[in-house]
């Protein structure tokens, strides 16, 4: 798929949305496991929402339209002056938040679903899904802060190769996350030569035996464990 050019304010909400606070080390306790868990929830959200906007060609700050009291049409206030608040907090998914975004998931087009998909099932069964999805997620969320990236890169790789659990939340994160970045760097690629630019994307290949699938994973990303498990 050759996305169109995309709006200087959704490539910018694609960075915003990376930005988020993942710990700079990795302690032994289950807490800090929860939390990174629940930033991937929050992360795959937020990336899977504003792909929907991707490829819907929608665009949140544009005005809507509303219908007034007397059964005319009337303009709405812009969604630059509501806020996007509710996507770009970094506290824990829950509530209307989380409906909101979890109902923008399911309005993904199906191509670009398996494209997020594929990305999910190759970070998992590649022995460089660790460092791959480590490294993303850390530049992503600390692109002006070396230091910070760089403990988080291995904080994360860390939690990848010595908790299994923790790989499908991860790649779940960076495959909603990628796929909305390149997803921009194709609509880029078009407007700069005028041509169609596919957007990247990994192969799909089979998940490795026993992978735990949690049911907001299955759920964000449509798909069916019966037999993946």
């Amino acid at each position: 798929m050759s996305p169109d050019p995309v709006p200087p304010a959704l490539v910018a909400l694609v960075s915003d949305i990376q930005r988020v606070a993942w710990p700079l080390w990795t302690e032994p306790a289950s807490r800090t496991r929860r939390e990174v868990g629940e930033l991937c929830r929050l992360q795959t959200a937020r990336g899977l929402t504003v792909l929907s906007w991707l490829a819907l060609g929608n665009d949140p700050r544009a005005p809507a339209r509303g219908t007034n009291r007397t059964g005319g049409e009337q303009e709405a206030a812009p969604a630059g002056a509501r806020g996007l608040e509710w996507l770009l907090a970094g506290n824990r998914l829950a509530g209307t938040r989380q409906d909101r975004m979890y109902e923008a998931a399911t309005t993904l087009p199906r191509p670009v679903r398996e494209l997020v998909v594929a990305n999910w099932t190759w970070a998992l069964g590649t022995p460089h899904g660790g460092q791959v999805t480590a490294a993303f997620l850390a530049g992503g969320a600390y692109p002006e802060d070396g230091y910070s990236a760089a403990h988080t890169t291995v904080a994360l790789l860390r939690l990848w190769e010595r908790r299994t659990e923790a790989r499908p939340p991860l790649a779940a994160a960076w495959a909603a996350m990628r796929t909305a970045a390149d997803w921009c760097k194709a609509a880029e690629l078009r407007a700069s030569y005028g041509t169609q630019a596919p957007v990247f994307g990994y192969p799909r290949v089979s998940l490795p035996p026993r992978t735990v699938v949690r049911p907001w994973i299955a759920r964000l990303l449509g798909i069916d464990t019966g037999g993946e498990r």
